[in-house]
């Protein structure tokens, strides 16, 4: 029975990234962090990669292809069934949302990115001094500041594009604090991209994946490598790639991302809904450490 719960959660915890990719200013890897799984996915993918790499350095096979066989598979595959899943039901449903409720959406997301700064703060493991907090703040005020260029418009993007676009908007998914739909948005291939998903564009959508596995092909590696070797300073610098991602979810701003003051009626609301999403990655992060409390014991 508590192998088909753990079934259910790893699948959720799939859907819970799906979802993510489909918000603009939302990182999958700051909800596959935030959800236990970051380095599952991390280490997985990087096994994929070099497997993959060695078809073409035969010395390296008897390394790096018996490393495919200790994979958890099966729990790969339904968090891969469960980000699927959600991806589509998401594009279907939030979409609408964001246009009908933007101000209070963009608080709710950004209550979730505020209570999501203690994941990689507790990852550290060490102590959180004046030399982090000096790096978390200048890494958050160069964000802020990219984050506050206008948006491309791309009506018909060209195949290069698509490619392109989706081979660096993959890398939010390894890496928390950047919201791959926002890059998309900021590239113009947010609107066509989930156009493409609500109608099947196969061809489209098949482009899009081509990218988003070259992309995850060349920075998945390296990545690992940086939080293996240089951890606490990777995962300080992820903690202010997420403090500047709430530029983007600023309840009040223009299409062109011009910040705006609040406006008074929304304002409590506003609170409210960012509270709730406090609430929830704080529920969050108290059951995903109870397993491993109990399991201490």
């Amino acid at each position: 029975m508590r192998a088909w719960g753990a079934r259910l959660v790893d699948t959720v915890r799939g859907g819970a990234i799906g979802v993510a990719e489909i918000i603009p200013g939302v990182s999958g890897g700051t909800i596959a962090l935030l959800v236990g799984i970051y380095d599952t996915l991390i280490s997985s993918a990087a096994v994929m990669v070099r497997a993959a790499l060695a078809l073409f350095r035969p010395s390296k096979r008897s390394r790096d292809w018996p490393a495919l066989r200790a994979l958890p598979w099966f729990r790969l595959a339904l968090i891969a069934a469960g980000m699927l899943v959600a991806i589509v039901a998401a594009a279907a449903v939030i979409e609408p949302l964001i246009d009908q409720f933007p101000e209070l959406t963009r608080a709710f997301f950004a209550g979730l990115i505020v209570a999501s700064l203690a994941v990689p703060i507790r990852m550290v493991g060490e102590p959180f001094g004046l030399s982090r907090i000096v790096l978390v703040l200048a890494v958050g005020a160069g964000v802020f500041l990219v984050l506050g260029f206008a948006p491309l418009n791309q009506v018909d993007p060209q195949p290069w594009m698509i490619i392109s676009s989706a081979a660096l908007a993959v890398c939010a998914l390894v890496l928390p604090g950047v919201s791959g739909s926002f890059l998309l948005l900021s590239l113009g291939l947010y609107q066509p991209t989930l156009a493409a998903v609500n109608d099947r564009d196969f061809g489209y959508l098949g482009l899009f994946i081509a990218g988003a596995l070259l992309g995850l092909g060349s920075f998945v590696v390296l990545l690992q490598w940086l939080l293996q070797r240089a951890r606490a300073l990777t995962l300080t610098v992820m903690t202010g790639l997420l403090l500047g991602s709430l530029r983007a979810l600023w309840p009040w701003q223009t299409d062109e991302r011009v910040l705006l003051t609040p406006v008074i009626d929304q304002l409590v609301p506003a609170l409210l809904w960012a509270a709730l999403g406090v609430v929830i990655v704080v529920a969050l992060m108290v059951l995903e450490r109870r397993p491993a409390a109990q399991h201490k014991r």
